[in-house]
């Protein structure tokens, strides 16, 4: 049998060739999905790439180690830090709610800003990268754009910080480890549940 050898060779694509940028941006939007789903260590660039539809090569071009581009997947969208920063904001009444409706609407919402969660906590759990980027998100970011309406008492940081990691253990074993109870419960019953405890850490009671 005689294979023509230029049946092997892919033929070029028609239309404009996407340029830098837009690229860019394919690859991106690929890494995200795939650090969500496989975690740090096994979202190799050789998987990014083809689920970009590009060359392994031009990612390492383009941001020169996997580590460089997990870095910049894991940035958090301005849109995610203003509502959960809102939900700080106010009277003290119901703020555990609000809190905790935020978060589930921010880790399981738009993809945009659920997915680099995601893929930040399965890799917290394999790299150092991941693991001080999710405490960024916890300590730092949420900390300095939250207004503080809460006790005046010195506690205002450890209140938000012991929330908001409550807060990201109930994802962890919902969206991670996926523990029947929790993976199947709708959200209103969880934050019915959750949000009286938030309510306690924040605002005392």
């Amino acid at each position: 049998m005689t294979i023509d050898a230029s049946a092997q060779v892919e033929r070029p694509r028609r239309g404009r060739r996407p340029g830098p940028t837009e690229t860019r941006h394919t690859v991106l939007a690929a890494a995200r999905i795939r650090f969500a789903r496989d975690g740090y260590a096994s979202a190799t660039i050789r998987k990014i790439a083809a689920d970009a539809g590009v060359d392994a090569s031009l990612i390492m071009q383009l941001f020169q180690s996997k580590e460089a581009l997990f870095a910049e997947v894991m940035s958090i969208t301005p849109s995610a830090l203003a509502l959960f920063a809102e939900a700080f904001r106010g009277p003290r009444v119901r703020i555990g709610e609000r809190v905790t409706r935020a978060f589930f609407e921010i880790w399981e919402g738009d993809p945009l800003n659920s997915e680099p969660l995601l893929a930040m906590l399965r890799g917290a759990t394999t790299t150092e990268q991941a693991t001080r980027q999710l405490r960024e998100f916890i300590e730092a970011r949420l900390l300095t754009e939250v207004r503080l309406e809460l006790p005046d008492d010195g506690t205002a940081q450890l209140r938000v910080g012991l929330a908001s990691s409550m807060l990201v253990g109930v994802m962890f074993g919902r969206r991670l480890v996926q523990v029947p109870t929790l993976a199947q419960t709708n959200t209103d019953t969880l934050v019915a549940l959750i949000a009286p405890a938030v309510q306690t850490i924040l605002a005392g009671g």
